[in-house]
């Protein structure tokens, strides 16, 4: 499913995304202060609207499937240096949660020299 969700989002096909998602798959997302803080989206269509950025990530950093809190996970870096790390919650055969981490106070805090590809 993760390698799903990657394909869909670089290839930003919005259906293809949606498939994948639960229909009350919920996102949780913490920037930190480049964001305000935790922000909650729930519901199919509501985190398949976040496509775009989705793409951007996807396309734009090197992605490396990681296992994170014992969870299928993706780790985000430019040029070595951490953008995000994403963990999947998948049931029935779809994505029910998603918690991205992209805070860069707290990703400097993680040893992810293992995840580095």
């Amino acid at each position: 499913m993760v390698d799903a969700f990657l394909t869909a989002a670089r290839g930003g096909d919005f259906d293809a995304l949606l498939a994948v998602l639960d229909p009350d798959v919920g996102l949780r997302a913490d920037g930190g202060a480049l964001t305000g803080g935790l922000r909650t989206i729930r519901g199919a269509a509501a985190v398949a609207g976040q496509l775009d950025t989705f793409q951007r990530m996807a396309t734009a950093a090197t992605t490396c499937p990681a296992l994170v809190n014992g969870f299928a996970g993706l780790v985000n870096t430019l040029d070595g240096q951490p953008l995000s790390v994403m963990s999947f919650t998948v049931t029935g055969g779809r994505i029910a949660a998603m918690d991205i981490l992209s805070d860069p106070a707290r990703l400097a805090r993680l040893d992810l020299a293992s995840a580095e590809g």
